[in-house]
């Protein structure tokens, strides 16, 4: 299976993209730029959703549900929100079908046309502080910490499974807080919880830092996020959190008296992480032999494949393999037991190496009589043959020294593609030639940025948050620059 793969130095898009079909993660739909994910890429993105959704009830936010449908006049009360997301809406504009005179099917019944007509929610900000302003009324109503997790529709012409399609899933909080320094401080956890949550369980090192204006969400006075380096050196944005102000608050008239009586508006935040994460997952570990899935995220963690040439041998082994999915089970560990036997275990091998299933376990008649297990590891492709006598144990280490070893190698890729450079030419030759993150100088300006941008496809991916401050020159402009800031091609 992995020698249909392109490999990764030959065409990285196209590796991506057959890694994506043959691993059996998703395809694409009938309809146009949007896909299907099926059943063992839905698997990784519930793992990723329950481990998300954990996180943030511990910090105290709630699910809720808001309409799918937004009326069309909610957008033009946030202009700088309208937009942005204006040249990507769906809109419906009528309510019904009917049979085609001509026979020719159904058509559209012009009679059914909507009085305002609905855009098919990008994103939720407006429907959300549109609800608020009948739940909020003092103080002692805030804070208001909602999460939703639904389906959003922005309509791409260039798509890509799970990076970029007219439709995907995603979660979205949203918060209504008293004071600026409230809504700040949200701001800032849910960003740190979007980066534990990377670092810990998508085994992905990421920078968080500040958006500058042009890349700022639509609507926001600021917005954090988590920037990660793909193998092809280009950056990815795995999450966002923004700071919104008053902004919707004012365009929504939601007002709360505060504990003086003063009625004043409510400050708000809005963050958010999409089934982008699969294509962040993928394109970070993957090889040429197929995926390479952090434990933590893995369908299923173990597989064990029975190695026997008679019917009789399936028997002892089966009896043995039960022992050990018990105590494998016991420690959490989630384990499929392959013994289908219309597939040969070379079959199966190079099956699971391709959908990444991070330990394989064989066992066979030999192996029964010796006490012994062949263990596989799917991050190094190594194999050892270990004591059957407490495998469990062994196993259990193994999957935490694998998903260590997956962020480390990608700590290190980053680490060897992040390079400082201080002139225009060194930005353009290392943008050219290496690619990954670039570390530079620059002047503040928007227009500067989108010189830069025009001129080499290179964006700000972000301020990082532990930028120190440090006196230069901008590349592009020699203009005084007061801290470096992180450039890169992206996705």
């Amino acid at each position: 299976m992995a020698k249909e793969l392109t490999s990764r130095k030959e065409n990285y898009s196209q590796w991506y993209n057959d890694l994506v079909i043959k691993a059996d993660l998703a395809e694409n739909s009938a309809v146009r730029g949007c896909m299907v994910i099926k059943p063992y890429g839905y698997a990784i993105w519930e793992k990723m959703q329950h481990e998300l959704d954990r996180m943030f009830k511990e910090t105290g936010h709630v699910n809720a549900y808001f309409p799918l449908f937004i009326p069309k006049s909610f957008f033009s009360k946030e202009a700088s929100h309208v937009e942005g997301f204006a040249k990507e809406c769906a809109v419906v504009t009528h309510y019904r079908l009917k049979n085609d005179p001509n026979g020719k099917g159904v058509v559209v019944d012009p009679d059914a046309k909507l009085e305002e007509e609905l855009i098919v929610r990008p994103t939720s900000e407006t429907i959300i502080w549109n609800t608020y302003k009948n739940w909020i009324h003092s103080w002692r109503d805030l804070p208001i910490l909602c999460n939703q997790w639904a389906n959003v529709v922005r309509w791409e012409m260039r798509t890509r499974l799970f990076l970029r399609t007219a439709e995907f899933l995603w979660q979205e909080g949203h918060t209504a807080h008293a004071t600026k320094e409230e809504a700040m401080e949200e701001t800032m956890k849910m960003v740190n919880v979007y980066a534990d949550f990377a670092e810990n369980f998508l085994a992905l090192p990421v920078i968080k830092g500040h958006k500058s204006e042009n890349e700022r969400f639509a609507g926001a006075l600021d917005t954090l996020c988590i920037e990660a380096l793909m193998q092809d050196g280009k950056a990815l944005q795995a999450g966002t959190s923004h700071f919104l102000g008053q902004n919707f608050a004012k365009a929504f008239d939601v007002k709360f008296a505060d504990k003086e009586g003063k009625l004043d508006y409510v400050w708000a935040t809005s963050w958010g992480v999409s089934t982008r994460l699969m294509g962040a997952l993928i394109m970070a570990h993957s090889d040429d032999n197929g995926l390479v899935l952090p434990p933590k995220l893995a369908p299923y963690q173990v597989v064990i494949v029975p190695i026997y040439k008679e019917m009789e041998q399936l028997a002892s082994i089966s009896s043995k393999v039960e022992g050990i999915i018990k105590a494998l089970r016991a420690k959490g560990i989630s384990v499929k037991y392959d013994d289908n036997d219309a597939k040969k275990p070379g079959w199966k091998f190079a099956e699971y190496e391709l959908k990444g299933v991070p330990v394989r376990l064989a066992l066979g008649p030999r192996d029964l009589e010796n006490g012994t297990i062949e263990v596989a590891r799917r991050d190094t492709l190594t194999k050892e043959v270990v004591p059957i006598e407490n495998v469990d144990v062994y196993v259990a280490d193994l999957l935490e020294e694998i998903q260590k070893t997956i962020y480390n190698k990608a700590l290190e890729f980053r680490a060897a593609s992040t390079t400082s450079v201080n002139t225009w030419e060194e930005f353009k030759e290392v943008l050219v030639n290496k690619g990954g993150f670039i570390s530079a100088h620059w002047d503040g300006t928007p227009e500067t940025e989108q010189k830069i941008k025009e001129e080499t496809k290179a964006t700000i991916r972000c301020i990082p948050l532990d930028a120190v401050e440090e006196e230069g020159k901008c590349i592009y402009s020699g203009k005084p620059s007061k801290c470096r800031v992180l450039f890169a091609i992206a996705y």
